[in-house]
């Protein structure tokens, strides 16, 4: 009977392993288990653009060519107050700063607040056209504040994280505040991706903002994530909760994180940071606040917001068209270096193109930038004769400056 019971044992043993063989390698794969902590870039030319310190999203607006980003304006204060990585010793009083890129002459200027004071703990972004101005944008930015209701030893939390709106003139050196956005559902938010001005998407990126729960978010089946819709009465507005109605579009997600577009108009692309994966989604036509999964797309490290490239140069049998995809070399070492100011983490830039062709165009020790949250290329008119090129901008939230290079594509 000991034997048979011994036998069933170590079948059901056998089985159990070569269920959670494939997933527990996937996870090892992804957080950077198997690569060496040494590397020596290859890439030529690194150049790192003064002023933009810790900029963790960027954004390419074509029709200006130029970049948009949500920086900090010293090194110290993330590492004080951060709650994406559970920094909140605090206090929240961070004067983060939008600034403009020229993808050309590679210079960063900030732009100066009208009606906003502050703080702004800055993180996602994104940026639209504004509809009735064509020479004007909105600017949608996440900013972690702190709870002015939290108490020690309760559950009210340390954060109380909020969207803050903007609206810019291309070419103006000023961006003027129009209104904050709060709601019951916007808890750990990460990214934005911004339909109208009046509405949005935005991640949340934990369901637990801190604890060992959160620890256990990195696993494959925990599900405790998720994209949510948010619709706005007005856009202009002295309390932040006025004409907020924010409602789930996508559910029970693996690790949401960052928000972009992708080759449709209509396509809205979910990474999952701790997957290794986008989702290609697009909104129901039943219900245009949710959103359903389209395709899958993986790639063997942890990735942050993703960004798409349409290669403008494209030709018949040569179109690099593609998502490009910044993330960690070695996700597993985060946990240890994010809370020392003089620590480095490797980065990782992946193309993977329309054709379903995958490849690293980046790579780094971290010795010319410091993690990797986004990328985004922008487009080089080609020499006659010459390969195709573009210029990749790589930055990070720990980052100390954004740093730009010429790739083959």
């Amino acid at each position: 009977m000991a034997h048979s019971m011994l036998s069933v044992f170590a079948i059901l043993l056998a089985v159990l392993a070569s269920v959670l063989y494939s997933p527990v390698q996937r996870v090892l794969t992804v957080f950077g288990v198997y690569r060496n902590a040494s590397l020596t870039s290859s890439a030529k030319d690194i150049y790192t653009i003064p002023d933009t310190l810790q900029c963790e999203d960027t954004h390419y607006y074509a029709p200006g060519n130029v970049l948009f980003a949500a920086c900090e304006d010293s090194v110290l204060q993330r590492f004080r107050w951060f709650p994406p990585l559970v920094m909140l010793d605090g206090p929240a009083d961070s004067t983060g700063s939008i600034h403009v890129i020229d993808p050309q002459t590679l210079v960063s200027s900030r732009l100066t607040f009208e009606n906003f004071p502050g703080p702004f703990v800055t993180h996602g972004l994104d940026v639209i056209q504004d509809p009735d101005q064509p020479d004007a944008v909105y600017i949608f930015a996440v900013n972690h504040l702190a709870n002015p209701e939290y108490t020690p030893n309760t559950d009210i939390p340390k954060a109380r994280s909020q969207i803050e709106i903007f609206h810019h003139v291309l070419g103006t050196s000023t961006t003027r505040h129009l209104r904050s956005v709060r709601h019951p559902l916007v808890t750990t938010p990460n990214d934005i991706y911004a339909i109208t001005p009046h509405s949005f998407y935005v991640t949340n990126d934990h369901y637990y903002r801190e604890g060992l729960m959160r620890q256990l978010e990195v696993l494959p089946f925990v599900k405790w994530t998720d994209v949510l819709h948010v619709q706005l009465d007005q856009l202009t507005a002295i309390d932040a909760t006025t004409g907020v109605n924010a409602t789930v579009a996508l559910p029970k997600m693996h690790g949401c994180n960052g928000l972009g577009r992708g080759q449709a108009p209509e396509d809205v692309i979910v990474a999952s940071v701790t997957g290794g994966l986008i989702w290609r989604t697009r909104a129901n036509d039943d219900n245009p606040r949710t959103l359903s999964i389209l395709e899958e797309i993986a790639v063997d490290s942890a990735i942050d917001n993703p960004s798409y490239y349409d290669d403008v140069h494209k030709t018949e049998g040569d179109d690099a068209s593609g998502y490009v995809l910044a993330g960690l070399r070695r996700a597993i070492d985060l946990p240890k270096t994010h809370t020392d100011p003089n620590a480095t983490e490797g980065v990782i830039v992946w193309h993977v193109r329309e054709d379903g062709s995958t490849r690293v165009i980046f790579e780094d020790d971290g010795t010319n930038i410091r993690s990797a949250s986004t990328a985004v290329l922008v487009p080089i008119e080609p020499t006659k004769g010459g390969s195709k090129e573009a210029r990749l901008f790589v930055t990070g939230f720990l980052s100390n400056g954004m740093v730009a290079l010429r790739v083959q594509l």
